[in-house]
């Protein structure tokens, strides 16, 4: 991909997704100080993409150069449902363009990362505890320890699993 450069004339320069970038380490910032996960698992990954995606998509989440506290409560409350979430990005994302697929040409470079981020996001399974077997119900007949844990586990789309993550990192934060 070699569009224009930044400052208009025609070059062989590549687009810098500062957005995007931008978005991302406003989202690993409040994933690390909320010390929820090692920055090396997938489940970190899937935490900073889901909030990186609701940054870069709510467009006027940062005002110079950081988040102030009113944009961290709205950060909280576009993260705290699951569904309604996954409907808001997906508007969103239509909205700047829909999803031309993996490789495909045009756009902005800020909104190609995005689309691609959302594919992880939907496409990626993680094993990861089943919350709602999880409780006093679930360790009757299996019993107290790994095998009851490890017997709750499903595989889960990274996007559920990383919301509540950024959530809760939110919440922290």
């Amino acid at each position: 991909m070699c569009p224009e450069r930044q400052d208009g004339t025609q070059g062989g320069g590549l687009l810098i997704p500062m957005a995007w970038m931008y978005a991302e380490y406003l989202a690993d910032g409040i994933l690390r100080t909320g010390d929820l996960m090692e920055p090396s698992t997938l489940e970190y990954r899937a935490g900073r993409d889901a909030l990186a995606l609701t940054v870069f998509l709510r467009d006027d989440m940062v005002v110079a150069g950081e988040l102030p506290a009113a944009r961290l409560d709205e950060l909280r409350l576009l993260t705290a449902y699951g569904v309604a979430w996954r409907g808001w990005v997906r508007e969103r994302l239509d909205a700047l363009g829909g999803d031309p697929g993996p490789g495909a040409e045009g756009g902005s470079p800020d909104l190609a990362l995005a689309r691609a981020a959302w594919r992880w996001l939907e496409e990626t399974e993680l094993l990861a505890a089943d919350l709602d077997a999880i409780g006093p119900r679930a360790r009757g007949p299996l019993g107290d320890g790994a095998d009851a844990e490890e017997a709750v586990q499903v595989w889960t789309p990274a996007w559920q699993l990383g919301l509540p993550l950024g959530h809760l990192a939110i919440q922290l934060h």
